[in-house]
């Protein structure tokens, strides 16, 4: 039987990516649930190639250009973000990618738990949100959560077999973005464009910027705290140019597991959706043969003081990894449009953080309600 896939973000870089892996194993998987933001013309191309049950668009002023476009076939077809919870608590599929982009991701992914469903996490906000109360609905409903994040996917591969083992570390591989190496007044003069260029990966907008900042890594850090019950100095991140060690584990007695690959997200997304499987593939393999030089560093958090920010919000702990994470969408969203320089989004989430009332033991409706209240303050800095 196949296994039936919701891809909630099925428009985005892991959605259409994960949509190749469909396409090539449809007697593994079949796409039951597609989801899109904005982006109504590809999420109509999508729905017509693999036929789901249901597709939603999040911007109801595309319902009826979607649902006329999709007439002649069986897809049912909703509109709204009331729709995407609603479609996440369904029966119809049997796992999750969670592929939305940031906040927005995280009560979909609730709804999903709530209903019993396997997760594909590819959002990493919705842990830095509300890490506790996810992991907790998980395992109270005994499902999985499984990593599609490189860096976490290699953990998560890394500690197959290890459940009995003590974790003593875990290692974050980072590329260190476009600007590795550069300085403050270099970076003061740095243009969407230009932020926009990985060296290594394929991604989508914000976590390309993300990326050149060290948020990325702040948010994994902070991520991989709830995915596998870590304490917070036990996780350390090193910058890695190569991106071919996607990340390591240190177990107590000083041995070290590294997960390496070639930098291609289609092999952690195929690597959960077929969990507990390993399944074959043509991606390119990594040749040892080949001249090459693997290297480690420490990150520059001088320059790079998001990473700072966020290591702080994780020791920290309470609802100001959601107020850095609210902070850094909006501030993110500012520079992609040219409204902030590079260097003011630091600026900006560090402003809200310190504006923000701390709460040791938030609620859901307290994150919620932090996400809010950060959103609007980092918003007005915008129009200072």
């Amino acid at each position: 039987m196949t296994k039936r896939i919701a891809i909630f973000g099925s428009t985005g870089s892991i959605g259409t990516q994960a949509l190749d892996v469909i396409r090539t194993n449809p007697d593994k998987f079949s796409a039951e649930v597609l989801t899109a933001h904005t982006n109504e013309e590809l999420l109509i191309r999508q729905a017509l190639e693999f036929q789901p049950n249901i597709v939603v668009i999040g911007d109801e002023r595309k319902y009826h250009k979607v649902k006329e476009a999709l007439a002649k076939t069986h897809i049912k077809v909703f509109a709204g973000e009331q729709s995407l919870d609603e479609v996440a608590a369904m029966d119809c599929y049997d796992f999750m990618l969670a592929a939305i982009v940031g906040y927005a991701g995280l009560k979909p992914t609730l709804q999903a738990l709530e209903n019993g469903k396997a997760i594909g996490l590819a959002n990493k906000e919705t842990l830095v949100v509300a890490g506790d109360l996810v992991m907790q609905k998980a395992m109270e409903k005994k499902v999985p959560v499984i990593p599609v994040d490189s860096e976490h996917s290699a953990i998560f591969q890394c500690l197959i077999g290890e459940s009995r083992n003590k974790i003593e570390k875990v290692i974050l591989t980072a590329s260190g973005g476009p600007f590795l190496g550069k300085k403050p007044n270099f970076l003061v003069n740095v243009k969407r464009d230009h932020a926009l260029q990985h060296p290594n990966w394929s991604m989508g907008a914000k976590i390309s910027i993300d990326s050149a900042t060290l948020m990325n890594k702040g948010l994994e850090m902070i991520e991989a705290r709830w995915l596998f019950n870590l304490q917070p100095d036990q996780i350390q991140v090193v910058i890695h140019p190569q991106s071919i060690i996607h990340s390591m584990v240190q177990f107590e007695d000083g041995s070290i597991k590294a997960q390496m690959g070639l930098p291609d997200m289609k092999l952690p997304i195929q690597y959960a959706m077929a969990f507990p499987h390993r399944i074959p593939n043509k991606f390119p393999r990594y040749d040892f043969r080949k001249p090459g030089t693997l290297t480690f560093e420490e990150p520059d958090i001088r320059t790079f003081r998001n990473l700072v920010l966020a290591t702080d919000a994780l020791f920290k702990g309470g609802n100001v990894p959601c107020v850095l994470n609210a902070a850094n969408e909006i501030a993110v969203f500012a520079f992609l449009r040219n409204r902030i320089g590079f260097l003011d989004i630091t600026e900006m989430v560090e402003r809200t953080i310190d504006k923000i009332p701390f709460i040791e033991k938030p609620t859901l409706e307290e994150y919620f309600e932090s996400d809010a209240e950060a959103r609007n303050f980092a918003a007005s800095l915008i129009q200072m």
